[in-house]
């Protein structure tokens, strides 16, 4: 295990895994600004068995638009809303490797970081009658691209996932808790990033393997946060299992199961004065 500092890019990944939604409908600022740090552990990438702690800084950038917003939940713009349904175009992202430390990625070209974009559509299934509950059926597909000074596409990946948000947990006022999981299908250039071996890196212990497009694996995640006046705090534990993976095979997966967890805390340093109604 070992802790490095990375660059405020990454910091995508953990905006995408503190995304919790608003189970009631209340009054907030238009934006808010802050900043912070976020201290993450998880493994180089799905399946690896090297496991690295990240350490983060988070920028807290919140705009509540009509149609433009950005929080916690990443930078998306709403395309299409009813009371049932919303269309988004959302971003997510992931961390770089340290290919130098995992030995079973060495002399391999290195994993860069990767920023997702694409749309999102949030069917809103069911909510209490206090609105202290909802569950969501989300259906995002998203095109990856690498973040270096010669960016490029690596295919497409779609991830289907319920989430049941809770507010005020156990009696907690002003917590917010979320639970959420569900299936990753990858196209094969996606899969082949991350776990085909080429000719010409195989070596002794490691085949050349051509990664298959298809069903991924899955993800199973709890969150937990809360807004303070002055700052916001959250964190997360997330689960990840590999069996049945099209690439499960493939000599870069050490092991079909995972865990990750972070914490982060943002001080606000300022926000707007005109306040917008948010949620329902």
């Amino acid at each position: 295990m070992k802790t490095t500092a990375r660059l405020p890019a990454a910091t995508l990944a953990l905006a995408g895994l503190l995304a919790l939604p608003v189970c009631h409908a209340e009054t907030r600022p238009l934006w808010e600004i802050g900043a912070g740090l976020s201290v993450l552990s998880m493994p180089d990438y799905r399946g690896s068995d090297v496991t690295n702690v990240h350490l983060l800084p988070v920028p807290y950038l919140v705009y509540r638009g009509e149609f433009l917003k950005a929080d916690q939940g990443g930078l998306r713009g709403l395309l299409f809303q009813s009371e049932r349904l919303e269309v988004n175009l959302s971003l997510n992202g992931t961390l770089p490797a340290l290919d130098d430390d995992n030995p079973t990625r060495r002399g391999m070209d290195e994993l860069q970081p990767t920023a997702e974009l694409g749309p999102t559509a949030d069917f809103h299934l069911w909510r209490s009658a206090d609105r202290r509950m909802q569950l969501d059926l989300r259906l995002p597909v998203r095109t990856a691209i690498t973040v270096e000074s010669d960016p490029r596409q690596i295919g497409w990946l779609f991830s289907p996932n319920l989430i049941l948000g809770i507010r005020d947990p156990g009696g907690l006022p002003g917590w917010n808790f979320s639970v959420q999981g569900g299936p990753y299908f990858n196209d094969r250039e996606y899969n082949a990033y991350f776990y085909s071996v080429s000719p010409a890196e195989a070596t002794a212990t490691r085949p050349a393997y051509d990664a298959a497009g298809g069903y991924s694996g899955s993800q199973f995640m709890v969150t937990l946060t809360r807004r303070f006046p002055r700052y916001w705090v959250g964190g997360y534990v997330r689960y990840d299992n590999l069996s049945g993976a099209v690439y499960e095979d493939s000599p870069l997966v050490e092991t079909q199961h995972a865990v990750a967890a972070g914490v982060a805390v943002s001080w606000i340093f300022a926000q707007s004065s005109r306040r917008v109604e948010v949620g329902e």
